[in-house]
């Protein structure tokens, strides 16, 4: 995310505000080896799910995200 590009900040951004206001929760998506332009298609992508479907796939990213802090947590 730091190396984005100034537009694709903005465009994240606002989309992040987009779906917390749709969703009601934050945008979650497991971010590793991802660019910042993938997020931002992912988050329009996602923008377009009914709030049932948009719950069960946040859900998914969140448990991505605890499975890898899990993995380097055991390596160490």
């Amino acid at each position: 995310m730091q190396d984005a590009a100034t537009e694709t900040k903005a465009a994240l951004a606002a989309g992040n505000q987009e779906y917390e206001k749709r969703f009601g929760f934050i945008f979650i998506v497991c971010a590793t080896g991802r660019t910042s332009d993938e997020m931002l298609a992912i988050l329009n992508r996602r923008l377009g799910n009914d709030p049932k479907t948009e719950l069960g796939m946040a859900a998914e990213e969140q448990r991505k995200i605890m499975q890898l802090r899990l993995e380097k947590l055991l390596q160490q």
